[in-house]
């Protein structure tokens, strides 16, 4: 059995391992979880006027196919709001839950389109349960499956999908930046009372109104739908690449196995190897081990605690993993392959296959 393929199977129950206590006396004790607010705000400022410029690069090319060239700018800079509204969800940023909400619903509700309230309550899930296939949305059954289990009886167009899904993952990224505003605006409309989710939908509607009436406002609508589907492609492909290799192809939890706090965070992450591009390109996410351990921490800190918290896994003998960026997408790609193996088994394909 490949080392890969072991983790297509749930890990037997083991001992909650060290206790998570000294770690954390360690990192507050290094001043690792004050809150950097100054930076973020100069940080958040400059974002916006890196948004601001592609807004004008648009204006001045006007009704020209070279305005699809902004696109990716554009998604490099709406992909770092995506940053700030998920710290703005970790409360890492200020000191009062309202500041960051504020700031949250500005960076997901108005600037990105989508539920800061959702991205939220999905997210905080998965924090609890990294990797739990009964309490993690991100590793839930849906047009790709992570286990066995998941993929076994899938026939049609879900089987087909799972025996390709490690092909067509990258491209499905590509349409994450339209599932996630779909997403969004079908949580906040299953709302009761409805009046509960007015101000997020109100947000995302100013959001449409905004982005669809300025790109017609400069360009002809051939040219607004060519920038707005290429602009939310590259976003979503960036987004996706960000988050991707943090947890594929890691341990998988189930209800028997008996973990810690540091255990269940260390052992179904992945860091990537620090590097002032990767660092830059992923936010600072790619110390992901770091920010499941200490989700509120501030995203720039998390960097200067992986050598702590690496020591001391490595002392508790739990398994403390950080690739490079191309390992880690090979990591997540084999993982997705290997789920599919059964599927593509020739006696799998002759009973999915119609009946003549």
């Amino acid at each position: 059995m490949t080392p890969n393929s072991a983790l297509l199977k749930r890990p037997v129950t083991t001992p909650p391992g060290s206790d998570f206590a000294p770690l954390l006396r360690e990192i507050k004790a290094a001043g690792l979880l004050e809150r950097r607010t100054g930076t973020y705000v100069v940080s958040i400022i400059v974002n916006l006027l890196c948004l601001a410029a592609v807004v004008a690069g648009l204006m001045l090319l006007g009704n020209s196919w070279l305005v699809l060239l902004l696109a990716v700018p554009a998604a490099v800079f709406t992909t770092r709001a995506a940053f700030f509204g998920h710290d703005a969800g970790h409360q890492q940023i200020g000191r009062s839950r309202r500041t960051h909400d504020a700031i949250g619903r500005l960076h997901a509700n108005l600037l990105l389109g989508m539920s800061y309230g959702w991205w939220n309550d999905k997210h905080n899930r998965h924090h609890a349960n990294p990797n739990h296939t009964d309490k993690d949305p991100d590793v839930a059954a849906g047009v790709l499956v992570w286990t066995l289990g998941q993929a076994e009886g899938r026939t049609g167009l879900h089987g087909w999908l799972t025996r390709h899904q490690a092909a067509i993952f990258f491209p499905l990224l590509t349409l994450e930046g339209f599932n996630l505003k779909i997403s969004s605006i079908s949580y906040l409309l299953s709302r009761r009372p409805l009046r509960k989710a007015a101000l997020e939908l109100g947000l995302i509607a100013a959001h449409l109104v905004l982005y669809f009436g300025g790109l017609l406002t400069i360009m002809s609508l051939p040219k607004a739908v060519t920038f707005a589907a290429l602009h939310q492609a590259l976003f979503g492909l960036h987004l996706g690449s960000v988050f991707a290799p943090n947890h594929k192809g890691m341990e998988m939890p189930g209800a028997e196995t008996r973990w810690g706090h540091l255990e269940k965070q260390v052992r179904t992450s992945r860091n990537v190897n620090g590097h002032p591009v990767t660092d830059w390109f992923m936010g600072g996410l790619n110390y992901q081990i770091e920010h499941h351990l200490f989700p509120n921490m501030p995203r720039a800190n998390l960097r200067h605690a992986q050598g702590t918290v690496r020591a001391y896994c490595h002392h508790a003998g739990i398994p403390y993993l950080s690739t490079g960026v191309i390992e880690s997408y090979l990591q997540s790609l084999r993982h997705l392959h290997d789920v599919g193996t059964e599927l593509r088994r020739p006696t799998a394909l002759a009973a999915a296959a119609p009946a003549s």
